[in-house]
């Protein structure tokens, strides 16, 4: 079928891992592991000067320039045009994207508009993470100098941490997304009444499959295969992090990853010489906005993620049958959970939830990981000619959740209803918050970080008296006990306000 010339395909995709147990290592920086993936993207196209062609970066944000903190190691003024630098290229307009996990399938529908609207006519998003450099650097005396100035246009998009926490929610320990997700885990747990110890297992069991894909895939941080025990079972090498968090169903984000894709016009792709048989299209795709986490009825849901499964689905024109693989983000099962409930599938499917092995265990290169399963599901559409293949990538605490429907079946641009379907979710009722609680509560919701000197329960609630909804912390040795190795859901606390938060305990 032939399709308008300004429609948008992918048409060349790259990974790159660097292992700290490789007989090579080096401790890359961000800039370095970016442009090993461009060179792989660039190579994937199998045509020449493509490098020269690339008008326009969309780049995204490392977690070392995720928030106010200065990057240890140095960075680049401008980490797009640094790695263009590198492969002869130079772009009319670069773009450094805000923090988010969502932020590689958002980019790839962007990129779509732009080149559909005439405004661009090849594209390169890229992405990179050396987690693993700053951990291995951090406590030598050698350390690299990765400070680059580099001069010409950038739109800094800014970091935007500030759209999912404040300085409320970080007063009573939000300041990670382990404890963020144990909340939601928690909350999503106390919705389906399951005991902590069913509750472990069903992680568990949902993440086994993912690992024996990582096992296979030679660009996993972590190619091991895990058992359900294995992850269960607390020990010193599967220590808690945050309720109900064991180290083995975190996201592994010391990681050096970087992942790219090249998007182009289909009149750009055949004056350039890509082979049609690289052609992958976008069939569907949506971008939503959750609410802010504590104003959400339901703490243990997403209607955010639900619509943007629906909706990419509707604009692509086919049912969940349709769909024969899955990259679904997975920095902690609660994102997998919400999106199979959206979706109908469980975590048997045969079909599969990763392409990569997910981020516990392939690794969890920060805003770039769904980089990573784009690419993988490029490669898997060209090997399934006609087939579809769904990513779908989550960013913030479930803040905000965009899908992708990939076939190598050409098909012209569509557009989505995401504006709409936004002002619906930011249109549903609202939990009344107190800054100022006092009084008798109960636990709505809790975590636990382990992570800090002293053991600390971290806990949503509700004051008996007008229901209002309440963040606190504790380290009352009965109530963090009962956080710890009981459940304590519903349990009855008192709280009072002081001049440094809210603080808890039983009773």
């Amino acid at each position: 079928m032939p399709v308008d010339p300004r429609t948008p395909v992918l048409v060349g995709v790259g990974q790159f891992t660097e292992r700290i147990d490789d007989p090579d290592y080096r401790g890359m920086s961000a800039v370095d592991l970016a442009t090993a993936a461009v060179r792989e993207a660039l190579a994937d196209t199998g045509a020449n000067g493509v490098a020269k062609a690339v008008d326009t970066v969309f780049a995204l944000r490392q977690f070392e320039i995720s928030g106010p903190m200065p990057a240890k190691l140095g960075k680049s003024s401008n980490y797009p045009r640094s790695v263009m630098n590198r492969l002869g290229g130079d772009p009319a307009r670069v773009v450094l994207e805000p923090v988010g996990g969502q932020g590689p399938q958002k980019l790839v529908t962007e990129a779509g508009n732009t080149i559909v609207a005439g405004e661009a006519d090849v594209v390169l998003i890229v992405g990179s993470e050396p987690g693993s450099t700053a951990r291995y650097f951090a406590n030598r005396d050698d350390k690299p100098n990765f400070h680059e100035h580099v001069e010409g246009q950038l739109e800094d998009r800014g970091h935007q941490i500030y759209s999912y926490i404040d300085e409320y929610t970080i007063q009573h320990g939000l300041t990670g997304a382990p404890v963020q997700y144990g909340l939601l885990e928690n909350a999503r747990r106390a919705r389906l009444g399951r005991s902590v110890a069913d509750y472990r297992r069903d992680m568990a069991e949902l993440f086994v499959p993912m690992s024996k894909v990582a096992a296979k895939n030679p660009l996993s941080s972590s190619p091991i295969e895990r058992s359900v025990d294995e992850i269960v079972t607390v020990t010193d090498d599967n220590r808690m992090i945050c309720d109900p968090y064991p180290r083995l169903l975190v996201a592994r984000d010391q990681v050096n990853q970087g992942a790219a894709a090249v998007l182009m016009s289909v009149e750009a792709a055949s004056r350039l010489g890509v082979a049609e048989d690289k052609w992958v299209y976008l069939h569907g795709h949506s971008d939503m906005i959750e609410q802010a986490m504590l104003d959400r009825v339901d703490l243990g849901a997403s209607p955010a993620a639900v619509h943007a499964a629906r909706e990419a689905l509707r604009v692509a024109g086919i049912g969940i049958d349709d769909v024969a693989t899955f990259d679904l983000y997975s920095c902690f099962p609660f994102p997998v959970f919400v999106i199979c409930e959206a979706l109908g599938i469980g975590g048997d499917d045969p079909r599969g939830l990763t392409l990569t092995g997910g981020l516990s265990y392939f690794g969890g290169p920060g805003n770039s990981y769904s980089l990573h399963g784009i690419a993988e599901t490029v490669a898997q559409m060209r090997d399934r000619p006609g087939q579809f293949g769904l990513v779908g990538a989550n960013g913030g605490i479930m803040s905000k959740y965009s899908v992708g429907i990939y076939s190598t079946t050409p098909v012209d641009w569509r557009a989505d209803n995401c504006a709409a379907l936004n002002k619906e979710i930011d249109a549903l009722p609202k939990v009344d918050v107190t800054k100022t609680p006092d009084g008798a509560a109960t636990i709505e919701t809790y975590s636990v970080r382990y992570d800090w000197p002293i053991r600390t329960g971290i806990i949503v609630g509700r004051l008996a008296a007008d229901n209002l909804r309440f963040m606190a912390t504790t380290d009352d040795d009965d109530l963090v006990a009962l956080m710890s190795d009981g459940d304590a859901l519903g349990a009855e606390i008192s709280v009072w306000t002081t001049d440094n938060g809210n603080r808890a305990s039983l009773g």
